[in-house]
């Protein structure tokens, strides 16, 4: 069994929970409220800039060039595309750049975004991986939970476009390489070290689910 799967069977609760979160449910039946949605992408966008210096971390943590040139492309994507995008998608539901850039950081995206950080600082590249797994692998799984999901409306759903982005050919192969690559690093473990990686990925499930939970409850 891949490290992933390990991870995800050792922490099934959690996952659940994160996958099937009622902020994602309402995302695919399109029931979930505006203000809600919006709150969300707003701290998802101080997120993406904390995820950017996970990257850079990810390339000093590197012990060899072919792990550096995977953890550069992640930093090219998100500097040059992604934040770019988010902010275009942003626009469209209302909030513009200047509001984007002034916003101060809700104790979840705090809690999140430092913990996988200091998971990579404290640990190696592959501890490091671990705790962005949740974020990276996770969405990839929930877009494709949602296509399955009989009440997911995907016609004149307004969050369609979220669930397609996720769903997307590109998403899933970025996600399938990063599966790919925790795999390799994660490769012959003790039952210490999983153990320990359980905990870091039993964590960072949490967190996600607290950053779902902020944006359904509109908590700062």
């Amino acid at each position: 069994m891949s490290l992933y799967e390990q991870l995800k069977q050792r922490c099934q609760d959690d996952w659940t929970a994160y996958i099937q979160h009622a902020f994602v449910r309402q995302l695919g039946q399109g029931t979930l409220a505006t203000e809600c949605f919006q709150h969300y992408l707003k701290q998802d966008y101080l997120f993406l800039l904390q995820f950017s210096r996970a990257w850079g971390l990810a390339i000093f943590k590197s012990e060899d060039l072919a792990s550096m040139r995977y953890a550069q492309a992640g930093l090219n994507a998100m500097l040059d595309t992604e934040i770019g995008l988010h902010v275009q998608y942003c626009r469209d539901w209302g909030i513009s750049e200047a509001e984007l850039q002034a916003l101060p950081e809700a104790a979840a995206t705090v809690a999140y975004t430092r913990y996988v950080l200091d998971a990579g600082l404290a640990g190696d590249l592959l501890d490091l991986h671990v705790a962005l797994a949740p974020c990276i692998l996770g969405y990839a799984e929930i877009a494709r939970w949602l296509a399955e999901q009989p009440d997911t409306r995907r016609a004149d759903n307004p969050y369609n476009a979220w669930i397609e982005m996720y769903l997307s050919a590109e998403y899933q192969q970025a996600a399938a390489s990063e599966r790919e690559l925790l795999d390799r690093l994660g490769q012959d473990l003790p039952p210490a070290r999983l153990a320990a990686l359980e905990k870091r990925f039993r964590t960072a499930t949490r967190m996600e689910i607290s950053f779902w939970q902020m944006g359904l409850e509109l908590t700062d």
